[in-house]
């Protein structure tokens, strides 16, 4: 009889496990994923990203700034390091940057994840765009009106009467590779590895609140849906529809949204802008739901498909440029521009993520590397196709694509 009970008893048991944890009485986490990144409550919009637009408004103000003979490096170095109050921008669309408190150069290689415990590294980072600012006006504005020659900066036009592009003494356009460089040390890095991070999304209380429901204070959000948008706005700050982005790809912006459009018209990519997006819209649901494991799970798809993104253009700008050194005549004017926007991505490489190993697909010592093998002798003006082809092999293995698919 006892061993009846027992079973009895087991079998009892079994039914009440089942039933409290997976019959259609009880479904679990119910995540209610709106078709665009569009999210309420109580009637009132919760999604802020308004720093990560001011802070992609003043970086193309900086970028244009470095295109202009008329400023000095003090200048574009108070614009880059803003301190609130100084008129340091035109602010042409009138979104109170002068009067803003933020700044390009304090989020630069900022993130929780890369430099909380490697402030070194950041302050040596930060020390390149300095670098790059100081060159430009320092070597490249005297020769602006020069012709470039190995060993002499200056300027050299594309052919056909087409653009005039004004490089350094090896070749390289500064204003490139602080523009392409931005996207990876600014936007990338804070999005992949700041926002996006369990250490920030997760911090303090901040689990604890977003179940209850809990705002941040004053605000229609918690801090944790604060935190997601705030990766979001670093990628669709300045899309012309910020809640559905794609319907208006690339339209707007010259940092990572500009680029993940170029990315998405290469048919060996299509769909690549839709896994982006969707994975954004999908993990903000989740945190609304409370549902974690989807957050995370969301989290790894953009880390791996916005480092590709940066890893395909890289690999594409070394292959224009390898194809413009093959020809009969050679453009060194758009070799030049292509190749100084594939230094600029190369250097962007050391702040992805790759969610397989949870570290940058390359470390900034063999990004260096990379561009000390580029800027080898008379720079651009020396580099060989097949020192090109190399490179981009040697990224393309990092990644899920290859070199064929990437160049074209």
């Amino acid at each position: 009889m006892n061993r009846i009970n027992n079973i009895l008893s087991f079998l009892i048991g079994i039914a009440i496990f089942s039933t409290s944890c997976g019959n259609d009485d009880d479904p679990g986490v119910v995540i209610d994923e709106p078709a665009t990144y569009s999210f309420t409550r109580d009637g009132e919009s919760t999604v802020s990203f308004g720093g990560q637009t001011t802070r992609t408004l003043m970086a193309e103000e900086i970028v244009s700034a470095l295109s202009n003979t008329d400023f000095t490096v003090d200048e574009i170095d108070a614009m880059f390091a803003h301190t609130e109050g100084n008129n340091d921008f035109t602010d042409e669309n009138n979104f109170g940057l002068n009067e803003s408190s933020k700044n390009v150069r304090s989020k630069t290689a900022a993130s929780a994840d890369l430099f909380a415990s490697n402030t070194t590294l950041s302050v040596t980072i930060r020390e390149d765009f300095d670098g790059w600012i100081a060159a430009q006006v320092n070597e490249v504005f005297p020769n602006w009106n020069s012709d470039a020659s190995e060993g002499v900066a200056g300027q050299i036009q594309e052919a056909g009467g087409g653009s005039i592009r004004y490089v350094n003494a090896k070749g390289l356009e500064y204003n490139q590779a602080f523009a392409k460089g931005l996207i990876g040390a600014l936007m990338v890095d804070q999005i992949l590895n700041n926002y996006v991070s369990t250490a920030v999304l997760d911090a303090g209380t901040n689990v604890e609140d977003n179940d209850a429901g809990i705002r941040a204070e004053g605000k229609s959000y918690t801090n944790m849906e604060h935190k997601w948008d705030e990766a979001y706005g670093y990628a669709y700050a300045k899309a012309t529809d910020e809640a559905n982005p794609n319907a208006t790809l690339g339209e707007g912006d010259s940092f990572l949204f500009k680029y993940i459009g170029r990315v998405e018209a290469d048919e060996d990519f299509t769909g690549i802008a839709a896994d982006i997006y969707n994975a954004f819209k999908l993990g903000r649901a989740a945190i609304v739901a409370g549902d974690y494991e989807t957050r995370d799970e969301q989290t790894e798809i953009i880390r791996e498909k916005i480092s590709m993104i940066i890893g395909i253009r890289a690999v594409y700008y070394l292959q224009q440029g390898k194809a413009g050194l093959e020809v009969e005549t050679i453009d060194y004017a758009s070799v030049f521009h292509d190749l100084s926007e594939a230094y600029g991505f190369v250097y962007s490489l050391q702040f992805t993520r790759d969610p397989m190993t949870n570290t940058p697909y390359f470390t900034n010592a063999e990004v260096n590397a990379v561009l000390d093998d580029l800027m080898e002798g008379n720079g651009f003006w020396d580099v060989t196709p097949a020192k090109l082809d190399e490179i981009s092999t040697d990224i393309a293995a990092r990644f899920s694509f290859t070199v064929e698919e990437a160049g074209s």
